[in-house]
């Protein structure tokens, strides 16, 4: 039958057609929203009515195949939606320090994850996944850029790509419009996607777990809290589930009653961890100082930037300290080997009235006759050194070794890597001190090493009842590095429930006490001072130094049930058949049928 007069409804053609007519595969059904999903999109919620997966379902904003409708609009080109990809990665560093604009941490994945729910297919579902997970290491990382050059662009490329199986994750729970059980499954599984590649990007040898997203939360008393129940990693979890919601909140208006209750729920766990969570218990105070000598450069700079640390130390005497804390590298490898040193800082020692915790960078022989340049913590008596030593164990990578020299030395002509690689020590090593300090008990850890929280745990788990880090930032002094470095002290301490001194050569040093809380003043990159601060001592042990990473293990699960609930679809889905003959049409037009 023939129509005489009107129109064609204007939009989308069910199947996809043009005007003139549809393709055969159209023709025949498979391609069709009216009867179901193509194939590769379909999965068991990916009606046109609910919104199937990221592949499959229509919704807002998707094309009639059940994908995203990235092809139209401003980031049509595909050079546009990689940039608004790099850009949209690089906006959560600006809740870590310096910008600290914590807050911005519970929306600034909403770009992005709006940006990769409507990624046209699973391959630029990932892209965009790779392209934010650069921006967001270059931005983090950026205060790198002296030291490493170009080559931190090689490696923010290749630690990108763990955030490409992300993408395909956000695409598969976010895309199309979520039922609600979905946009359940997102707020779960999504964070723990995220927390799959914090962890493995905290492994040593791929910079360490700097910039977890957690960690931007240092000066939020509630978020110290949820650490102290599940750790840095807990956190992360909380920010991304909230980002999550809200990134439903904004994408699908079926979705915004679901995603209010989450939220709702992740208030009331945050809540629930305040007022029930174990709380560390105070045992009084101690007097713990940090000597920060300030930046001292041109020649003979190691020497003069002992003699001010040997300044600033004298005038503690009479103030009833118990420790005295130089930064990291405080003492030159020269020095160190001339036996007037140790002189020098025993009496210090005596004139102040307590031990020094110093550093030194130098050549030594360990006790299982390991020889080379060690970067040591050393307890200083009024007699010398005591003895008690502690080898880093944990390098900064090109910084203090590079991975695969014969590879990788070539980094070392493009930037300020390792020119000789350090050793490591082989065991972490909690201090005691003389009874005149009431036998207090201190576990030391050397620069980044700061960052890793099952360090900090083993030395509480060992009897440290003060952590102390000692650091060097002075490369990156006007850089956000030293107060992102500076915060992770509040982490480590509410995570442990014991307070944690920060000591650095140039800024910024700083205290916290056994929730977390900022301790006195901390001393800024422009200062060139001696600090004390009273520290309360706590007891108890806090839930995650009871039970350890279980976040980690909870997400990992939580990714295995998804695994399993999605292999179990496949084995149901039937498989296609073969396609039926094609339509008849008057005048070979697949457009118009016949009579």
């Amino acid at each position: 039958m023939r129509i005489r007069g009107g129109r064609l409804p204007i939009g989308r053609n069910p199947a996809g057609a043009s005007d003139e007519g549809a393709s055969d595969e159209a023709a025949s059904g498979e391609g069709t929203s009216a009867e179901g999903a193509s194939a590769e999109g379909t999965s068991g919620e990916g009606t046109s009515g609910e919104g199937g997966s990221g592949d499959g379902g229509s919704g807002d904003g998707q094309a009639a195949d059940g994908r995203g409708s990235a092809g139209t609009g401003t980031l049509s080109s595909p050079w546009a939606r990689g940039a608004a990809a790099l850009l949209a990665g690089a906006l959560p560093a600006l809740a870590f320090p310096a910008p600290g604009l914590w807050w911005f941490a519970y929306v600034a994945l909403v770009p992005w994850l709006l940006l990769i729910r409507t990624a046209h297919s699973p391959r630029r579902a990932a892209l965009d996944g790779w392209i934010g997970g650069i921006g967001f290491i270059i931005a983090v990382h950026h205060w790198l850029v002296p030291s490493l050059h170009v080559f931190i662009v090689l490696l923010a490329a290749l630690l990108g790509l763990l955030w490409a199986p992300w993408g395909l994750l956000v695409s598969r729970l976010l895309g199309g419009s979520p039922s609600a059980s979905r946009a359940v499954a997102a707020v779960v599984v999504v964070p723990s996607g995220w927390l799959m590649i914090e962890l493995v990007r905290s492994w040593e040898g791929l910079g360490g777990p700097w910039g977890l997203l957690g960690a931007s939360q240092w000066e939020v008393a509630p978020a110290l809290r949820v650490a102290s129940v599940g750790g840095v990693w807990l956190v992360s979890l909380l920010v991304l589930a909230v980002n999550t919601a809200a990134a439903l909140l904004v994408a699908d208006r079926a979705a915004r009653t679901t995603a209010g209750v989450l939220l709702v729920v992740c208030a009331l766990s945050v809540a629930a961890m305040w007022a029930w969570a174990p709380r560390p218990t105070d045992t009084g105070t101690v007097r713990i100082a940090v000597v920060q000598p300030g930046v001292v450069e041109g020649p003979g700079s190691v020497a003069r930037r002992f003699d001010r640390g040997e300044e600033l130390t004298r005038s503690l005497a009479g103030r009833g300290v118990d420790l005295v804390v130089w930064g990291e590298s405080s003492i030159g490898a020269g020095a160190w080997e001339r036996p007037e040193t140790a002189r020098r800082l025993a009496e210090l020692s005596r004139r102040v009235g307590a031990d020094l915790l110093v550093n030194v960078d130098a050549r030594q022989t360990d006790g299982s006759g390991r020889s080379g340049i060690f970067k040591s913590a050393v307890l200083v008596g009024p007699d010398g050194p005591t003895g008690d030593r502690y080898d880093k164990m944990r390098l900064v990578p090109f910084g203090e070794y590079v991975p695969a020299r014969s590879l990788l030395g070539w980094a070392t002509s493009v930037g300020k890597a390792a020119g000789e690689d350090r050793l490591r020590g082989d065991r972490q090593v909690v201090m005691t001190l003389p009874d005149g300090a009431r036998g207090l008990r201190i576990g030391p850890l050397v620069c980044f090493e700061s960052a890793f929280p099952d360090m900090s745990r083993r030395l509480v788990r060992d009897g440290a009842q003060v952590i102390v880090a000692q650091s060097a930032t002075s490369t990156f002094q006007d850089s956000w590095a030293p107060a992102q470095h500076a915060s992770l002290g509040a982490l480590r301490a509410a995570e442990n429930g014991r307070p944690m001194v920060h000591a650095t050569l140039t800024g910024i040093s700083a205290a916290y006490g056994p929730r977390g809380e900022r301790v006195g003043s901390p001393l800024g990159t422009d200062a060139s001072a001696a600090e004390v601060f009273d520290l309360p001592l706590a007891r108890g042990s806090t839930l995650y130094g009871r039970l350890g990473d279980w976040p980690v293990y909870g997400a990992l699960a939580a990714l295995a049930v998804l695994c399993a609930v999605e292999g179990l679809r496949a084995l149901r889905r039937p498989a296609p058949g073969p396609p039926g003959p094609p339509a008849r049409t008057a005048h070979g037009s697949p457009g118009r049928p016949g009579r």
